[in-house]
């Protein structure tokens, strides 16, 4: 792996080949596809990922299901030591993982190290496994009669995860995953693998054994196999709306349990009495952190009243100071945008809204910067109407769009009519206005003068409509439940003082 992640990094050199793990070990593609993998800030190709085939899918699967009776019966605790071992590796190597998530996505180093930082928190949570599966008893329910309740893995789970968030994702699902008993088939994007491949590395370094985690690259075609295997229980997935769409009802058809985190249009409410600065300091920071590449990116920006043109002003007047280019020079801000399709069809919304009638503030185009990257600087757009498209759609990149309201209430109408519900806030100095949005508001995840909620480890993450299907969010007491199955046992037995069979004690009641 020090090689690929050399290769990654430095340029000029040969293209790293990146290969599918399964069963402990690196296993080169037969399938004679594969795809290209680029550094965004340069263009330049830095490697060549693998696609499988249905059956090289098959065999990360039964890599999984041979080793899942003995992962089942490994005991709490020593499942437990191996999720605190994961955390301290993980954490020693925190560095090497965001150096590849930079090479390979384009943020920020201060980004993909936070990247790292979150994913870390679900895996402190799940060390907890031993008390996050206790279940209940009750003595005595019936006379003899005692019911108990016990939670258990589904087995061969599978997790297909986003481009945006290639270390941080995989490590929401896979840890509560494996600490549950389960065993574990990943299918990370095929725009930046290689951190899949590091992480995989690590787990087999501190003793985690074979089969238990699995990683196979590839497009569609590895989806389906994965979608349609007999043997895999359960699907994780995060990704956009239409493709959430079709891997829950394809997952569901096929029998397994999905949980699907889809898109997001998440809107940022400002209310006349809010911090001006303190808002536009939150919309910069939520609009344009990691080139807008977030599901939990804020891409509306609702000013009510007669704030708006203060805190339009006072966001425009911060663009200048945001620098855009390579990220791992210390001083850069924003990166660029995965591939140069991506940030071709990002850049386009600005057109659309002009030709709409947006008032174009900012043109990240303007300010991208010479070269091959991928790069669009920070794009802003005034007097945002419902009905257009750069307002409907989900653009996922830096383009931030301004709709003015009246009201308070045209601000929540606004929100609540929206297709998505993943997150939201709003800012206000008026904690009754902020209690009475969190109560009124569609949405699956609130912020309080927060411009990006991200809930703790300990709660979960997900959202509401057309942001989630399936009725499961990730991580947290919902990613156990997920992750195991509920059992019930009730069990009665003989009573000392009459049974024929000597107890070796008194038969006295």
């Amino acid at each position: 792996m020090t090689e690929v992640l050399e290769t990654q990094i430095e340029r000029g050199r040969e293209l790293a080949r990146i290969s599918h793990w399964i069963n402990g070990e690196l296993v080169a593609g037969q399938s004679g596809r594969s795809g290209p993998v680029y550094n965004p800030a340069t263009g330049e190709q830095t490697g060549e990922v693998d696609f499988a085939t249905a059956q090289e899918v098959d065999r990360a699967v039964q890599a999984a299901q041979a080793a899942f009776p003995a992962w089942r019966a490994t005991s709490l605790s020593k499942r437990s030591e191996l999720l605190f071992r994961m955390r301290e590796m993980f954490h020693q190597r925190r560095e090497d993982i965001a150096r590849i998530l930079t090479a390979e996505h384009g943020k920020v180093l201060s980004d993909a190290l936070g990247e790292v930082a979150r994913g870390l928190e679900v895996i402190e949570y799940a060390c907890g496994i031993p008390t996050l599966l206790k279940g209940e008893y009750s003595e005595q329910a019936s006379t003899g009669i005692d019911v108990y309740s016990i939670r258990q893995p589904v087995g061969v789970v599978g997790g297909i995860t986003p481009f945006n968030f290639p270390a941080m994702v995989p490590m929401w699902m896979f840890a509560p995953a494996i600490a549950c008993g389960n065993t574990f088939v990943l299918k990370p994007s095929e725009k930046d693998p290689s951190a899949s491949l590091l992480m995989a590395e690590l787990l087999k370094e501190i003793g985690l054994p074979d089969g238990v985690f699995n990683v196979v690259h590839g497009d569609k075609v590895a989806v389906d196999a994965l979608l349609d295997h007999s043997d895999i229980a359960a699907i994780s997935f995060v990704g956009s709306t239409p493709v959430a769409r079709y891997i829950y009802e394809r997952g569901t058809k096929a029998g397994k349990r999905v949980q699907a985190l889809a898109g997001a249009k998440n809107h940022m409410v400002v209310l006349p009495d809010a911090d001006v600065e303190m808002a536009a300091d939150a919309a910069v920071s939520a609009g344009y952190g990691s080139a807008g590449e977030r599901c939990m990116a804020i891409s509306v920006v609702v000013a009510v009243g007669d704030v708006a043109d203060a805190l339009v002003g006072a966001i425009q007047e911060r663009l200048p100071k945001i620098k855009v280019g390579d990220g791992f020079e210390p001083d850069v801000e924003m990166g660029p945008l995965i591939t140069r399709e991506h940030r071709d069809r990002v850049a386009s919304f600005i057109d659309k809204g002009r030709e709409a009638g947006a008032t174009v503030v900012a043109d990240g185009r303007e300010t991208a910067g010479d070269g091959d990257g991928f790069f669009l600087g920070p794009s802003l757009l005034d007097n945002v109407k419902p009905e257009m498209e750069v307002y409907l759609e989900e653009i996922f990149g830096p383009v931030l769009g301004v709709v003015r309201v009246d009201t308070y209430d045209e601000a929540l109408r606004l929100v609540d009519e929206n297709s998505y519900g993943n997150g939201t806030a709003i800012f206000t100095r008026d904690g009754g206005v902020a209690r009475q949005f969190q109560f009124d508001v569609q949405a699956g995840m609130v912020g309080i003068n927060v411009p990006i909620p991200v809930p703790v480890a300990y709660y979960s993450f997900g959202g509401w409509k057309d942001s989630l299907f399936g009725s499961s969010h990730i991580y947290g007491p919902e990613g156990i439940e997920f992750y195991t199955r509920g059992k019930v046992v009730t069990s009665r037995w003989p009573d000392p003082a009459t049974s024929r069979v000597d107890l070796g004690f008194p038969q006295t009641r």
